[in-house]
């Protein structure tokens, strides 16, 4: 369903003006990384209701076991991507080309993991920075490659230790990697300004998902960030409606 907006307060000097925003992706073409998950199921559910064509990597096909737009007319899945490789990110932006011209890149993807500094390997740090920082990168290159010639949005998704480290104790591998998405995003936002490609990212807090769900099952799930509430926000500064924000970290947090 499209997002309610509120309409702009009147200024004093024009009384009776408002504006009612409205997103608008008709005929418009995504990229969604991750829109097999939790949150990216919420992010590509809500391009459809808005009238885009998402494009999908799926890295194996059990990922499409609890995905509702498996078939849908407007969802292209593009299958066997590893989006820590270079080649298969490349293939994955020339699949989502061929249909049209890129409008939005959006970067869900990426992997958690937890444990004390002491026990923590090379391996594990690694991998937690190919996982988030790199594919991120990736996409982010691709994208731009993509939208050069006619801009674009590109919105990442960081993570509140990103911008609030000390919560990140006992997560030090995700902290940094998550750091580097928050990084990349402004870099890049300044970089790709002039060619009227507007970069952010959304930094959520916990989420209420499944997945959390099991892993905390004493928390209180109200306070968590819904997941709906952080695909509305990935949905504006991914929209056309979109036309000035750019380098934002956007929170998406819990209830405090």
């Amino acid at each position: 369903m499209p997002i309610p907006m509120p309409a702009a307060r009147c200024p004093p000097s024009r009384p009776g003006y408002a504006v009612s925003m409205k997103l608008d992706f008709a005929h418009r073409h995504v990229v969604v990384t991750g829109g097999t998950g939790a949150l990216g199921t919420a992010v590509v559910g809500l391009l459809l209701d808005l009238g885009a064509n998402c494009a999908i990597p799926v890295h194996a096909d059990d990922e499409l076991e609890r995905f509702p737009f498996d078939g849908d007319e407007h969802v292209a899945l593009v299958r066997g991507i590893d989006l820590t490789d270079e080649a298969g990110v490349q293939r994955l932006y020339a699949s989502a080309t061929g249909a049209g011209p890129l409008w939005a890149s959006i970067h869900v993807a990426g992997g958690f993991s937890m444990g004390p500094m002491r026990d923590t390997s090379k391996e594990q740090f690694v991998a937690q920075m190919q996982q988030n920082a790199l594919t991120c990168f990736l996409c982010c290159r691709e994208a731009v490659r993509a939208m050069n010639a006619v801009g674009g949005r590109i919105v990442n998704v960081a993570a509140r230790p990103a911008l609030e480290p000390r919560l990140g104790a006992g997560m030090v591998p995700y902290t940094a990697s998550k750091g580097a998405v928050a990084a990349i995003t402004q870099a890049l936002a300044e970089e790709v300004a002039g060619d009227d490609i507007l970069v952010n990212a959304v930094v959520p807090s916990i989420m209420d998902t499944p997945g959390n769900r099991m892993a905390m099952p004493k928390a209180d799930f109200t306070r968590w960030a819904r997941v709906d509430d952080v695909a509305a926000t990935i949905a504006f500064l991914a929209s056309p409606q979109n036309t000035c924000t750019r380098g934002g970290l956007v929170p998406v947090y819990e209830k405090s």
